[in-house]
């Protein structure tokens, strides 16, 4: 059944850009709303494709059409379909730089109208730092459909074997001090992917938040107190080179891919991994044994605060999604997308594919320990950071990537390093 609905989809979006198919399936509707998205795992479109249905049995006379794009080809066609009559009415975003881009040729529709009809009622049920996350001058281009968070994942084993106690580790300079005794206890203490260099851009990109807060991010982003050049993202740099004195990572670490740092840490050869919400999943899938390690083997806690500096623990990094809404959409949209938003759905979402949901209440719906901790804090979290490669952009986000991997590894100076960002940024600036 799932299957059918995928293949179905891609069937139906292809004919569509053909143009035959919305001149002749749809003319029955009176309201056509054009649904396109990169989703491949056809259990999440089944639930999708019974959601639209329920809408379209309470909204008589509306058509919600599913169109698939693969995510390579979604990318590169979007732009040219944002400016055509081809446009679908909503459209996946992973927000950041681009949808702050497309905010402004006049492609897109803010919905700042809609989630503030009936009093609120939609903005009050969506967290408030997934709103905030997909807002540019003020105005709110995406309704936030998903939310994520990079957190440390440890083996307790091996923690209790080396008698680290994660609960203790609240400061950057615990993590530094379970390094040094995970290395004294014979066990390597992190689980590092330097070749794909992304994952190493998480250290910096949580210490440039922990050491700059929300408003120094901010201002960065603004190109005040030097931006990205400034103190706080020197110190950042700093932080991590640090950690790289130590040599937390396995050895090799630097030729390692990220598929690598997970087999590292579901084979137990390693005791963390600064991962996504998904790693009790992946780590298994990537292990020697394909098993890796059991749930209740893996603990997980979030990136420390530096002292003194205004970061808190409840400021969180990962990624962040949702849908756009096109100049030229049926007027059901929002309300198709406010019915995505509710409590219900979003509870059904998060029970069904194991979403981290953007509803107030939904998390409890989140049946997998681990992921459930995820979305409870996500659910208490004070600000929300997009990935920079979307939050900046992704030039700017390959530099991070670069420097990330170039000061842990004591290549780069970190004032150079921050420099190369803020120069980086700067262009985009303009």
């Amino acid at each position: 059944m799932s299957t059918k609905i995928f293949r179905n989809s891609l069937r139906l979006t292809t004919l569509a850009f053909a143009g035959g198919l919305l001149a002749a399936g749809t003319a029955a509707a009176d309201s056509v709303i054009r649904w396109m998205h990169v989703e491949q795992v056809p259990s999440t479109i089944a639930v999708w494709s019974q959601i639209a249905k329920d809408f379209e049995a309470k909204h008589p006379g509306v058509k919600v059409e599913l169109q698939f794009l693969e995510n390579q080809a979604f990318k590169a066609k979007l732009p040219t379909l944002l400016q055509s009559e081809d446009a679908p009415s909503m459209f996946y975003t992973w927000g950041g730089g681009v949808l702050e881009a497309q905010s402004v040729t006049g492609a897109l529709r803010p919905l700042d109208e809609a989630l503030d009809a009936n009093g609120g009622e939609w903005r009050n049920v969506t967290n408030a730092s997934a709103i905030e996350g997909l807002t540019f001058d003020g105005k709110v281009w995406a309704a936030p459909s998903k939310s994520g968070l990079i957190s440390f994942y440890y083996n307790k084993d091996l923690f209790q074997k080396a008698g680290v106690d994660a609960s203790k580790i609240e400061k950057w300079d615990d993590l530094l001090a379970a390094v040094k005794t995970l290395k004294d206890a014979g066990i390597t203490p992190i689980a590092g992917g330097g070749r794909d260099k992304w994952p190493l851009h998480f250290y910096w990109s949580y210490l440039a938040m922990r050491e700059a807060g929300q408003q120094g991010f901010a201002k960065a982003k603004a190109g005040d107190d030097d931006g990205f050049a400034g103190e706080p993202f020197v110190k950042a740099g700093q932080h991590l080179a640090e950690l790289g004195k130590l040599e937390p990572f396995q050895n090799g670490y630097l030729g390692a891919t990220w598929n690598d740092a997970l087999a590292a840490f579901g084979d137990g050869r390693a005791a963390m991994i600064l991962s996504f919400e998904n790693t009790p999943a992946t780590q298994a899938t990537n292990s020697t044994d394909r098993k890796g390690l059991p749930d209740d083997k893996i603990g997980r806690f979030p990136f420390p605060v530096v002292d003194g500096a205004p970061g808190v623990a409840t400021d969180s990094f990962g990624g962040l999604n949702g849908w756009a809404v096109t100049k030229n959409a049926p007027p059901e949209t929002e309300e198709f997308l406010r019915y995505m938003g509710s409590l219900e759905v979003q509870k059904l979402l998060a029970k069904e594919t194991q979403i981290m949901p953007i509803a107030k209440g939904a998390s409890e719906a989140v049946s997998r320990p681990l992921l459930k901790e995820v979305a409870d804090a996500l659910a208490k979290e004070t600000w929300h950071q997009n990935f920079l490669d979307q939050d900046l952009g992704p030039n700017v986000g390959a530099i991070v990537n670069d420097i990330s991997v170039e000061i842990v590894s004591g290549s780069m100076d970190p004032a150079d390093a921050a420099q190369q960002i803020e120069d980086a940024f700067s262009l985009e600036r303009k």
